[in-house]
């Protein structure tokens, strides 16, 4: 009898919920029995109420058990689980579990399913297709693809990548540079970390094709201290890389050279804004810079510079393999392919959801998140992060994509959406924006420096009710000062979370809600 293969998770996420442990007791569990098993250790399918989530490969197709303690294990085997056989923590076959089957998964389409750093697995699941294509065409041809994908920053920006990588390729410049923006610091948001971990070759893909598409032969990922399992899966992707000549000189033996660096950043949120990351890249205080010039005519070192997000460079290599207008056909509007969700919060069935430009907010909090996990009526959803906008539950049919959000006063951002159930308390949330600027606030700008102090002051005036009206009205100034002052979108949009708290939620600032409407 051949031995079976069965996957446990590495991922940070799995494993702060057991998952080593977990992986350990099956190989003692199995030895013990006499009974051989294959165990390889994959990223997360993003089920993260089910983790450690294990799965068994069949005749069938992979069965998934989870979430699975060590104390299950004994169970497991005498449930013969290694054939699919029936268990509580049992969930029939992985693919078909409904919150995984009613998603289009285009850039997390290996996250889960290999080992992260099996080339070969990387490979025989569509890897390195777009990469191939991309060195056989000519830069033009390969941005062309790009603009006509759709694509745009998934970093929060979505601006469109095309018309950024064409700027840097016109460019004449002596370097150019490719900077991955990784410092992924947005409460409730994963799916940077979760990529970077589950699936780091796809990105490395990414970032050489765009450097090919630009003229790059240098790329620089910027990523946060607090990823220490990222870190260490993509410096290990890179040596991989290095030896399959997918990285230095003559790539393929297509002439091409690119290099890719790890940089670890200091724990600054505000080195998620572009130009601070670039700062910081350089080893200086990380600040915000005067726009313009921009990144892709002045950037890393005064050269031009394409600045994206993981996910924005991870999904070009599905891009190239399918071409531009393929992926163009998911989504609507201008906003075009797709989105990973982050599901966090006060929910049932946390994780990461990736589906087209469409979805409504509805559809995600209570479709596949299955509403709260405390069981009280859902309040309200922040999505966009700490800086976005607060949705009140009678506003969930909105449309999820960059122009619908919009619209109704609210922003996309990174795809996170954090829930609330009625127990929150909207003035103190709206503290929290203010407090939260003036924690991270990188301190150049005049607007956000201190109009988040004075604004975390007159709400505290406003939640003991001190002189409401006048208040109210110094909190709006301030909102309005914030918003068309400050240089960047730490100070810019901390007003979003706060207005919107006041215009769904004023009797949580002691307004009647007739007098806000």
């Amino acid at each position: 009898m051949s031995a079976v293969t069965v996957f446990v998770p590495k991922d940070a996420a799995a494993v702060s919920v057991g998952a080593d442990d977990v992986a350990i007791a099956l190989s003692q569990e199995a030895q013990s029995r006499g009974i051989e098993i294959n165990l390889i250790r994959n990223g997360s399918r993003g089920l993260l109420w089910l983790e450690p989530l294990v799965e068994v490969e069949t005749s069938s197709g992979r069965f998934a058990f989870g979430p699975v303690s060590v104390s299950d294990i004994s169970g497991l085997f005498d449930a013969g689980f290694l054939s699919g056989g029936d268990h509580d923590l049992g969930h029939g076959l992985t693919e078909e579990i409904p919150y995984l089957a009613n998603q289009e998964r285009l850039t997390f389409a290996r996250c889960g399913v290999i080992d992260p750093l099996d080339l070969t697995a990387y490979e025989s699941h569509g890897g390195l297709v777009g990469l191939k294509k991309a060195l056989e065409r000519e830069s033009s041809a390969i941005v062309e693809d790009v603009t006509v994908s759709g694509l745009r920053g998934r970093g929060g920006a979505g601006f469109p990548a095309g018309i950024k990588w064409e700027t840097v390729r016109k460019e004449s410049a002596d370097q150019k540079y490719i900077c991955c923006n990784a410092d992924e610091g947005d409460s409730g948001t994963f799916a940077d970390r979760m990529l970077m971990e589950g699936d780091p070759f796809t990105l490395l893909e990414g970032m050489v094709i765009a450097g090919r598409a630009v003229g790059a032969d240098t790329g620089y990922i910027y990523i946060r201290s607090e990823y220490p399992h990222a870190i260490r899966a993509l410096n290990e992707a890179i040596s991989i890389f290095e030896q399959a000549n997918l990285l230095g000189q003559n790539i393929l033996g297509s002439g091409l050279a690119f290099t890719i660096h790890i940089r670890i950043g200091g724990g600054a949120y505000i080195c998620g804004e572009e130009s601070s990351m670039l700062e910081s890249l350089e080893g200086k205080r990380g600040q915000v810079r005067a726009k313009p010039p921009i990144p892709a005519i002045s950037g890393l070192f005064g050269k031009p510079t394409v600045v994206n997000n993981v996910l924005t460079l991870a999904t070009v290599p599905y891009v190239l393999a399918s071409g531009g207008k393929t992926y163009s056909e998911y989504g609507q509007g201008k906003s075009r392919g797709t989105q990973p969700f982050q599901l966090a919060g006060d929910i049932a069935r946390g994780g990461l959801v990736e589906k087209a430009f469409g979805v409504t907010l509805r559809e995600l909090v209570e479709g596949f998140g299955g509403g709260t996990r405390s069981g009280r009526p859902v309040r309200t959803a922040q999505v966009g992060g700490p800086l976005g906008a607060y949705i009140p539950e009678t506003a969930f049919n909105v449309d999820m994509d960059y122009e619908s959000l919009a619209e109704s006063g609210a922003m996309l951002g990174h795809g996170g959406v954090v829930v609330f159930n009625e127990s929150v308390d909207m003035a103190r949330q709206a503290r929290f924006a203010m407090e939260f600027c003036e924690i991270e606030s990188c301190g150049k700008c005049t607007p956000c420096r201190i109009g988040s102090v004075r604004g975390k002051e007159t709400l505290d005036k406003i939640i003991v009710g001190e002189d409401l009206e006048k208040n109210l009205a110094v909190l709006d100034d301030l909102c309005v000062l914030m918003t068309d002052g400050s240089l960047c979108a730490m100070g810019g949009l901390t007003p979003m979370p706060v207005t919107s708290a006041l215009k769904h939620f004023p009797e949580d600032f002691g307004l009647a809600r007739q007098a806000a409407e």
